[in-house]
């Protein structure tokens, strides 16, 4: 697909969506009662995978959750704000970190680390972020990729608690955090912690 027949896509969807004919299950009517205000609950973090459609796998209409993508679900600074902000300004009850079998970025860097080859530049962060988990588990373990994912998953919700003000409403009991893996074939996500 050229750039611009990905563009003309785009827009063909906003269209069908906008006159009340989506192709895949958004109404137009629910985005407009959303517009008001936000009272989501929860803040998800989650791969930019195109086959792990947040609001979709968690069948959740506008305003119900916020969305944070990242390759992997790597966290950087901006990452760390928006969840940062969906806790304190929207009071979100719920952090959820998913990770998805088969991660792209997670393969990669199993790849990367055996090879001796760091890829550099902004994908070299990538890597340099999920390789703690990839180590954890042993480049010679045979399952490395989907075991490191888990890991990685594991990892990330620590760093939650690293956000000002999260270790305390999880203290508090207001709010929670969860890590979970979504399964590509099945739909199910499955709860890690």
């Amino acid at each position: 697909m050229l750039p611009a027949d990905a563009l003309a896509e785009l827009m063909a969807g906003n269209r069908r969506f906008v006159t009340g004919k989506p192709e895949h299950g958004h109404d137009v009517a629910a985005a407009a009662a959303a517009s008001s205000g936000q009272l989501p609950h929860a803040v998800v973090v989650g791969c930019i995978d195109s086959r792990v459609p947040l609001e979709a796998i968690f069948d959740q209409t506008f305003g119900s959750i916020c969305v944070v993508r990242s390759g992997g679900h790597v966290v950087d600074r901006a990452v760390l704000g928006s969840v940062g902000f969906a806790v304190s300004a929207l009071n979100v009850p719920l952090i959820m970190i998913l990770g998805h079998v088969r991660c792209g970025a997670v393969d990669a860097t199993v790849q990367s680390l055996r090879a001796g080859d760091n890829p550099g530049g902004d994908l070299g962060y990538l890597v340099d972020e999920i390789a703690p988990a990839v180590h954890s588990v042993g480049l010679d373990d045979p399952d490395v990729a989907a075991k490191a994912m888990r890991a990685h998953v594991t990892r990330t919700v620590r760093r939650m608690r690293d956000i000002a003000g999260v270790p305390e409403a999880v203290a508090a009991g207001t709010v929670s955090i969860a890590g979970a893996v979504y399964d590509l074939d099945t739909g199910e996500v499955e709860l890690l912690t």
